[in-house]
């Protein structure tokens, strides 16, 4: 339904934007001049064609498909622990993960399935994952799970400890975002 894609970009949006915000009052996070020759528009349409698929992969393969079987095997909450930690460990093959990364990105699983089991939905599971990416792309241009993307004359720099800003991985990547 349109209501669940609706919660599904709002809670994605603000589950990476507000603690960025918080980062960024804090002077933790701050933008930096990056050379560019593209527009706005331009990167963030490139961000939206890399994004789009890879968001979608992810969640038909493991919200759709192995959340829904194990969900009825083991139950939601094993199946929902079981398809986070897989989440996390695909992402082990971006550049620079690290141990807390990696523990941040099992816990946007749990978000993320969290999203898919309480709309019914898991499109709205899809535009939670892409509005959590795109919002780091296109609204704040920083890494996305340590994956530089074009910029159109600024990108956002860490000025803070990686533990919490998520350093060259993104914000993503620190205890903010957990």
């Amino acid at each position: 339904s349109w209501r669940a894609l609706v919660v599904g970009f709002f809670a994605g949006t603000l589950a990476i934007l507000v603690p960025s915000a918080v980062l960024l009052a804090g002077g933790w996070l701050r933008t930096a001049p990056e050379p560019s020759t593209m527009s706005w528009g331009e990167s963030a349409r490139a961000a939206l064609m890399l994004l789009m698929p890879a968001a979608l992969v992810e969640e038909l393969a493991l919200r759709g498909i192995v959340l829904s079987a194990l969900r009825d095997d083991i139950g939601a909450a094993s199946a929902v622990a079981v398809t986070s930690v897989l989440f996390a460990l695909l992402h082990l093959f971006n550049p620079g993960p690290t141990i807390l990364s990696t523990a941040v990105v099992a816990l946007a699983g749990v978000f993320l399935a969290t999203v898919r089991l309480a709309t019914g939905s898991l499109f709205a599971a899809w535009i939670a994952h892409l509005a959590w990416n795109f919002s780091q792309a296109a609204v704040l241009h920083s890494p996305v799970s340590g994956l530089a993307l074009p910029t159109p004359g600024y990108r956002m720099e860490s000025h803070g400890p990686d533990w919490l800003t998520g350093g060259e991985w993104g914000p993503e990547g620190g205890l903010a975002a957990a």
